[in-house]
């Protein structure tokens, strides 16, 4: 297990750890994957939800490679692979899942939440070989991305029949 009682010590490492573990949410004693999720949740109500579809598809394109960035910096400062830390890749996976939801039907968080934290944490295939495929940061963030897309498609079939 990383060490993650400290902060890097160089500047733009220190900012990298700050963005990837969304301040001091990655650094909860337990669950931090699951705490990164639910903040992630709450700020879609409020930052990303209320944006037109295309600013939502922009918004997700730029934190891909800013998330990449943060947890490939966060993994060499602190010296191991994927620290439990890391989080921005639950912020990333969590509003894909929601990308669909329209602003004026918020309640639909709250499943996305539960079915991105399903597929995240049992990991179906591909979503456990999907961190392989890429290195680095890219890898962090893609096997959230492809669990997001399983809940996304089971969020996107319930609201069909809710």
């Amino acid at each position: 297990m990383c060490e993650t009682s400290s902060t890097p010590p160089d500047f733009t490492d220190k900012l990298a750890f700050l963005l990837a573990t969304l301040g001091p949410v990655g650094r909860m004693p337990k669950a931090p994957g699951t705490w990164g999720s639910l903040a992630a949740a709450a700020a879609a109500w409020f930052l990303f939800l209320p944006l037109p579809w295309g600013e939502r598809l922009l918004a997700l394109a730029i934190l891909l490679p800013a998330g990449a960035w943060c947890a490939e910096r966060t993994e060499k400062a602190l010296g191991c692979k994927d620290p439990a830390c890391v989080v921005i890749d639950e912020l990333w996976g969590q509003w894909i899942t929601l990308f669909l939801i329209p602003a004026t039907e918020p309640l639909w968080i709250i499943p996305g939440f539960l079915l991105f934290r399903l597929f995240d944490i049992t990991k179906p295939w591909p979503v456990r070989d999907s961190e392989r495929w890429l290195p680095g940061g890219w890898g962090v963030m893609i096997d959230d991305g492809v669990a997001a897309c399983y809940a996304l498609t089971a969020l996107t079939v319930i609201r069909l029949f809710f």
